[in-house]
């Protein structure tokens, strides 16, 4: 019962206040910048917000593995709407989501990631889903950004689901490196079907950047596999420091 209330009279109304706040400052400022880079900073603000409000701590290995001022294709599992708060604020690098269309669609968030040059994607339509991924590469070549996308497709319970080709797809077009994540936690704070939010501790490992400058988009069903690889070897460890943690 604490709990209960604790999520639906603390928690819940702190969240929607951030994300209010958060999302008409992202809005003001891209009336004045048209790089995101400051949308993008409000976002990691908002995240930080969002970690305070619900009381996660986040224990992060593996930060020395993604050397600043390069462009990244960053994945990770996905079993929870508090993925991206997690990751936001632990990752120096200008980053943007690849994210579903219908998200886009939400109030105050859809219109902020439509103003910080975040992708939409339509998973549905095979056709509009490679126009989405072809746009992320010339993105990142363009503007020397990262991109950020879960390529289970959605978020998942239990264990690690299939990637799909999409991240590594961008990644050798755009000819940039893959940074695997792997995420132990927060699947327990807010699971894909639950409607209350419990504080608790998250585990999150980032792995080496894999290379792709010599890959060719005949090589992505195989660099989707080590993605897969590299994952499940992340989570392994994270649920082996996650006592630690607790």
């Amino acid at each position: 019962m604490l709990v209960w209330l604790r999520c639906w009279l603390v928690i819940l109304p702190g969240i929607v206040i951030s994300t209010v706040v958060m999302s008409s400052l992202s809005l003001l400022v891209s009336l004045f910048s048209s790089t995101g880079r400051m949308q993008h900073k409000l976002a990691k603000a908002w995240a930080y917000s969002i970690l305070r409000i619900a009381s996660i701590k986040v224990s992060v290995e593996g930060l020395d593995n993604v050397p600043p001022g390069g462009s990244y294709v960053f994945i990770s599992n996905h079993q929870s709407y508090f993925d991206v708060p997690v990751i936001l604020p632990k990752i120096a690098a200008q980053f943007r989501f690849l994210a579903k269309k219908p998200l886009f669609s939400v109030p105050f968030i859809g219109y902020h990631l439509k103003r910080s040059g975040h992708l939409a994607v339509d998973s549905t339509d095979p056709r509009e889903s490679l126009k989405s991924m072809s746009e992320a590469a010339r993105v990142i070549q363009e503007k020397g950004i990262s991109i950020l996308l879960f390529p289970e497709g959605g978020r998942t319970e239990g264990e690690l689901a299939p990637f799909k080709d999409g991240a590594a797809y961008i990644a050798i077009k755009a000819g940039v490196p893959v940074v695997p994540i792997g995420l132990i936690g927060t699947g327990s704070i807010l699971p894909v079907h639950g409607r209350v939010i419990r504080p608790g501790p998250v585990v999150m490992g980032i792995g080496k950047p894999i290379a792709t400058i010599d890959l060719t988009l005949q090589d992505r069903s195989r660099l989707t596999q080590e993605l897969h690889q590299r994952v499940s070897e992340l989570l392994e460890l994270g649920r082996i420091a996650e006592p630690i943690a607790r």
